[in-house]
């Protein structure tokens, strides 16, 4: 797998027009050309990808792990899930204008040595700042190729000192009904909220995880998570749980959200796996990127696997899924 890592490259490198150019947008109608249906990849068109200005990161460090082409910046921030805000794609843009995400703390608490609550600003003072360039797929069969800004999680537990009974870290999503409409309308899938995932240890520590802050060069959007969101590039979205306020060190398995709602179809393990699909939604062989026309084959651990798949080594991964 490529993943090539660049050190101290200019802002303004990172965010050029040249890495962030739009391609048309996924075929709506039947009009498709003979080089679209040969490749299954639309066009290129000069529409550049920026965020809102004014709200530029700097960002010291590269890690691209695809050479896959991005997806366009409006198709992260109107094509996702973020139940809290409704249960369609175009909820949480729609509906988060009004999320508040400063002042921010974030209470750490259970088996470590500096427990409390944090500011916004304590937790990323210390942290430059990285652009991760991941895969990211969802368990309801699309899939998206992001370039998030944030840093390695390990950093910022090692600052908390888990003790030896931390086995698991679990995370949990602020609780704000006036705000956030379906945590009081109860639109969807009856979730419990506040919205609670979790990881062991190890995982939680890989150097391949971390807290996102950003993505295409700018701060996350309140309907990406913001202000601090978590992304484990070989595990299903719905891992990724979003603007976080607790983090908890503990020594059992966290019961989370969605494993909660429905344990036949979202194991607490949630990584991504081609052949095991347990729910009624067609099987996870494939999936479609946002932005293709054609289904393409889903990789196990969403392509990660030689980083990653030594902490599963001797595990069921069609039991523990």
């Amino acid at each position: 797998m490529l993943i090539k890592t660049l050190h101290e490259i200019a802002s303004s490198e990172i965010t050029s027009e040249s890495v962030y150019l739009r391609r048309r947008e996924f075929l709506k109608t039947a009009g498709i050309t003979v080089a679209a249906a040969l490749t299954g990849v639309l066009d290129a068109r000069a529409e550049p990808q920026t965020a809102a200005v004014g709200n530029a990161l700097a960002v010291s460090k590269k890690m691209v792990t695809t050479t896959d082409a991005l997806t366009p910046y409006k198709d992260v921030t109107t094509y996702n899930n973020f139940w809290e805000f409704g249960e369609d794609k175009p909820d949480a843009s729609r509906n988060a204008g009004a999320f508040k995400t400063k002042p921010w703390t974030v209470a750490v608490e259970g088996f470590c040595a500096k427990p409390g609550v944090y500011t916004l600003e304590d937790i990323l003072k210390p942290h430059p700042l990285e652009e991760r360039v991941y895969r990211m797929r969802c368990v309801e069969g699309w899939s998206m190729v992001i370039p998030w800004v944030g840093f390695p999680l390990a950093d910022l537990l090692k600052r908390f000192q888990p003790t030896a009974n931390a086995k698991f870290v679990a995370f949990t999503t602020v609780l704000r009904p006036q705000e956030m409409p379906a945590q009081r309308l109860r639109v969807g899938p009856s979730l419990s909220w506040p919205y609670k995932d979790g990881l062991r240890m190890d995982e939680a520590m890989h150097p391949l995880t971390i807290i996102a802050v950003g993505l295409y060069g700018a701060a996350l959007p309140n309907q990406n998570g913001a202000p601090l969101r978590l992304v484990v590039p070989w595990k299903y979205g719905f891992k990724g749980i979003k603007s976080i306020v607790r983090i908890s060190f503990v020594d059992k398995q966290p019961l989370t959200t969605w494993h909660q709602a429905n344990m036949a179809s979202y194991g607490f393990w949630a990584n991504v796996n081609p052949m095991v699909d347990p729910s009624p939604r067609g099987g996870q062989e494939k999936e479609r990127r946002i932005g293709e026309f054609f289904m393409r084959n889903t990789l196990l651990f969403n392509g990660y696997g030689d980083q990653v798949a030594s902490m599963y080594s001797g595990m069921d991964l069609r039991q523990n899924y």
